[in-house]
């Protein structure tokens, strides 16, 4: 069967710009148009409303907040410091315990397991812990911890945020060690090191940035949230016990509390705890990236 050939166009020949290139640049200005727009609007939503938190939460800030208690209903005065220690206290617990499970998981998906069956399944449920409802690991604790002993406590609260917390470190964890080049694991084999050696000495001392980071970005994730304290810690008015056993006071809850009541002091108490949490997640935040630009420069 004859083939037909086909003359390619010549060399020189000038294509029609003037029938494409404005079209395209129609596409390209609209384009920039559309996301220059939208990237206004989200801008401005969150202006509107860190300035609304400002404005309202420096209005009602005074040395009380951090150094009374909370204030009875219809009372005024009072503060919030019990509910800020309450929330150290529980984030503390949250990340105390979530830190070594995070970080030895992380190490083992990266390190020993990489691609088996095994290291599937375990990716495969953190990703599930990482989209899953707050609320659902509240009431997996209140379940757990909460109903058996007929009391809500702060032991309860810290296991609700270690919950949360541990596949957020796991996650960073394995992604840090795996940007560890796998030169410097060779070198240090070529020595004659174990691979516990390699891993604490070589592998987490190049990635321990990155895992730093994923523990404050956890202790931010787990600094705000209020539906697994409504099942496990709940909240207390007062000073709480030593032993964490009944409720714990903490800024999260005390916020939801006080933002909807009728009492125009505990509204403006709501906002100043809205204006703690946001500074000290943003602190964080930053702090989590100078971290990150120091070792980068190193």
């Amino acid at each position: 069967m004859a083939t037909v050939a086909t003359t390619p166009p010549p060399s020189d020949a000038a294509p029609d710009w003037g029938r494409v290139r404005p079209g395209r640049r129609i596409a390209d200005q609209a384009l920039k148009v559309t996301c220059l727009i939208f990237t206004i609007i989200g801008v401005a939503a969150l202006g509107w409303i860190l300035g609304m938190l400002v404005i309202q939460g420096i209005s009602a800030l005074s040395p009380a907040v951090f150094t009374a208690s909370m204030p009875g209903p219809g009372t005024t005065g009072g503060g919030l410091a019990n509910a800020m220690l309450g929330s150290l206290i529980l984030t503390f617990l949250g990340i105390a315990v979530a830190t070594p499970i995070g970080v030895m998981a992380g190490t083992y998906l990266a390190e020993y397991a990489k691609t088996s069956k095994v290291a599937s399944v375990v990716r495969f449920i953190n990703d599930i812990l990482l989209s899953a409802p707050s609320i659902l690991i509240g009431l997996f604790v209140y379940t757990l911890a909460v109903a058996p002993f007929g009391t809500y406590s702060g032991w309860a609260g810290g296991l609700a945020l270690a919950i949360i917390a541990i596949p957020v470190i796991v996650r960073t964890t394995e992604d840090m060690l795996r940007l560890v080049p796998n030169g410097l694991r060779e070198a240090a084999a070529a020595l004659g090191a174990p691979t516990s050696r390699v891993i604490t000495l070589v592998s987490w001392q190049a990635a321990r940035a990155g895992i730093v980071t994923g523990i404050l970005l956890a202790m931010a994730r787990i600094a705000g949230e209020t539906a697994p304290l409504l099942f496990t810690a709940l909240n207390n008015n007062f000073w709480f016990s030593p032993t964490l056993i009944g409720g714990v006071s903490n800024l999260p809850v005390t916020i939801f509390q006080f933002a909807l009541s009728p009492y125009t002091n505990w509204q403006e108490l709501a906002w100043v705890g809205a204006l703690i949490i946001t500074a000290t997640i943003l602190a964080l935040s930053v702090i989590a990236r100078f971290v990150i630009k120091k070792e980068i420069a190193r």
